[in-house]
């Protein structure tokens, strides 16, 4: 049964059809989603109603800036492309005012987009190809959006991967201990302490000079690209929340920490936490692939870092949002976020131990690409 108000909620948008159905969308760790089924006279139409959570994005108006003005650009090249920017990247469906969202009287920022049909997101790694494929999408929207206007972009969340503030973060909320949590994971802190130092090396590089500011998505989870159901091929990278100025390597390595680890990022049993090198490897050779004549030498030889410092940077903010009474991610259980923390602490240590691996086939990926780029 629809309640009255997303019954209400919906109909404020330019929505086709007569709404017969929402179902809840029980996915991701921020956002609430709804399926809207809609009756029209060619068959069901379909759209994808979300409320914005306004305790991680504070200015939800700047967030829909952004979305709305990248994926008017990869429609466009979609469409230069021979492509279908209805399958191949967002939708936004404007409310009956023209805007991109709606206020509900709560004051909560909802916005609806097309459903992708036919397609499906995943949250382990069904098969290779369907890695190989992710790592290329993911590539892929680099390299669309490598002549984006970046100025034009908002930055909503500041700070987002700034994974030295991130660190400083943690050891704010160890001061406050707001819950009382912290003496029960001094271990775990400890082990925050003995790496803050390294946190920072991409960070450094970028100021340096050495690495450049790109449009990067920021949460390139595995279930953040829509799989076409037939064919197993990567249509579409989702949930542009994100979308700001930030370093290839940290969108990388972003998606190696989620799809190529062993186990999923709740893990409770440690001992089933590692790196699989062979989904690393699949991944890799798709991002370099498609980023091939976008990405510096610099970009790629840094990779691997960006691969064990967002991991670092994640485990960092759940253990963060577990001392401080888990006000930011959303939990299923008890400890839910102290489990997310050890489950990617556990991977940081298997990255390090793989790390010499790691660099070597993001080497053999870079020549690769060397070579590609000498025969154009």
């Amino acid at each position: 049964m629809i309640s009255d108000k997303i019954r209400g909620i919906a109909a404020n948008f330019q929505i086709e059809g007569t709404l017969k159905d929402a179902i809840p969308i029980v996915q991701g760790h921020i956002n609430d989603t709804y399926r809207l089924i809609c009756d029209t006279p060619d068959g069901d139409r379909l759209y994808a109603l979300q409320a914005i959570n306004q305790y991680v994005f504070r200015q939800p108006q700047l967030v829909m800036d952004n979305i709305c003005s990248v994926t008017r650009f990869l429609h466009d090249k979609i469409v230069a492309a021979g492509g279908d920017p209805a399958r191949e990247t967002l939708t936004v469906v404007p409310a009956v005012d023209g805007k991109s969202f709606y206020i509900d009287g709560d004051g909560e920022y909802w916005r609806v987009y097309v459903y992708i049909d036919g397609a499906s997101t995943y949250d382990t790694v069904q098969n290779a190809q369907h890695l190989y494929n992710a790592g290329y999408a993911f590539g892929r929207f680099q390299t669309m959006l490598a002549d984006f206007p970046i100025e034009t972009l908002h930055d909503t969340i500041p700070d987002f991967h700034n994974t030295r503030k991130r660190l400083r973060d943690l050891f704010d909320a160890v001061e406050r201990d707001a819950c009382g949590r912290a003496a029960s994971v001094a271990d775990e802190i400890e082990f925050f302490r003995r790496r803050e130092k390294e946190a920072a090396y991409l960070l450094d590089m970028q100021a340096a000079g050495l690495l450049p500011t790109r449009v990067t998505h920021n949460d390139t989870k595995y279930n953040n690209i829509m799989i076409d159901d037939q064919t197993g091929e990567a249509l579409c990278v989702i949930d542009l929340d994100t979308v700001m100025p930030g370093l290839s390597a940290y969108d990388y390595g972003d998606a190696i920490r989620f799809a190529a680890s062993s186990a999923v990022e709740d893990e409770t049993d440690l001992s089933k936490v590692y790196l699989d090198m062979s989904l690393f490897e699949q991944f890799t050779g798709g991002f370099v692939s498609a980023a091939t004549g976008l990405l510096t030498d610099t970009e790629m030889e840094v990779l691997p870092w960006g691969a064990r410092i967002i991991t670092l940077e994640l485990a960092s903010r759940f253990l963060a949002d577990h001392i401080d009474g888990d006000k930011y991610f959303k939990i299923h259980r008890e400890n839910h976020n102290l489990d997310r923390a050890r489950c990617q602490m556990a991977l940081v240590l298997d990255m390090e131990k793989r790390f010499p691996e790691m660099e070597a086939i993001c080497r053999k990926y870079m020549e690769q690409s060397r070579a590609k780029l000498e025969k154009r």
